[in-house]
């Protein structure tokens, strides 16, 4: 792969505060409330420390729509040299996104990436994106310390309270959880240089088709599943129907109990007794 040439963070641009219909379940996207999760923020943060630990440039990548270059404008001000947008459908799969990504990240001696996206939290974007680069992979890490250039060692949890130190050598692709770094503040100078910041588009054909593999056949509000009833024992129409709709059966009629808590407590314990729902 030659020899590494700078530090990536590939960053997503996802809804931070998703609304979702009660009815329908349809989730519906607003770009104000988009922006970069606390554990990209990590991933960028553990970018920029890298970067300086090893003298490397640090370049900064999304995919998504024309509206994802938003997150490389916020990234921008904290001093990334290269800002990269490779066009792709909001809801590509992960496998697509990472080849999408993969051309473009050739010769990084480690790309940063937060462990999961606050939309579907699959965490699988870093994985396919290690395969199709054909590099080490390190995922879901608490900490990293850098040693000399090419070389960290990093820890991750395991099961039980236990933790997992890793020897993690370039090219190497990382996830590290929200809470592994907190993104230091943009300096004045590069919040304002961070709008004429030039952002590199991705040609069509490195961003490539896929296939769906889910078919949406139609979306209808929530119906619970009906439940298995005994049908009426008489034979004739009329006395179904009156079976059915209850018209001639003996009901207690509703009723209001003021009482003080012991007594409505005693009611109520009384009232589940009767109708069988307590023994």
């Amino acid at each position: 792969m030659g020899v590494p040439r700078y530090i990536a963070a590939a960053l997503k641009w996802v809804d931070l505060r998703p609304e979702v219909d009660p009815l329908a379940g349809t989730v519906r996207h607003d770009t104000r409330t988009s922006g970069l999760s606390l554990a990209d923020a990590a991933a960028l943060e553990w970018a920029l420390r890298l970067g300086e630990s090893w003298q490397l440039p640090v370049a900064a990548i999304t995919a998504g729509p024309p509206e994802a270059r938003a997150v490389l404008r916020d990234a921008a001000g904290f001093g990334p040299t290269r800002l990269v947008h490779v066009a792709a459908d909001r809801d590509a799969p992960s496998d697509a996104i990472a080849r999408a990504l993969a051309p473009l990240l050739a010769g990084a001696a480690v790309v940063c990436c937060g462990d999961y996206s606050a939309d579907r939290g699959s965490g699988s974007v870093p994985a396919f994106l290690a395969h199709h680069l054909q590099a080490a992979q390190a995922l879901g890490l608490t900490s990293l310390a850098p040693e000399h250039p090419g070389s960290l060692v990093a820890q991750r949890r395991l099961d039980g309270g236990r933790r997992e130190r890793l020897q993690v050598s370039a090219p190497a692709v990382i996830s590290v959880e929200p809470g592994a770094a907190q993104l230091r503040r943009a300096p004045l100078s590069g919040l304002l240089a961070a709008g004429r910041a030039a952002v590199e588009t991705a040609a069509a054909d490195q961003a490539p088709e896929y296939g769906s593999r889910v078919h949406l056949l139609r979306t209808t509000s929530y119906r619970p599943r009906p439940k298995v009833l005994a049908p009426p024992r008489d034979q004739l129409p009329r006395a179904r129907l009156l079976a059915l709709t209850g018209a001639l059966s003996e009901r207690m009629p509703p009723r209001v109990v003021r009482a003080a808590p012991e007594q409505a407590a005693d009611q109520l314990i009384g009232y589940l007794t009767d109708n069988g729902y307590l023994g």
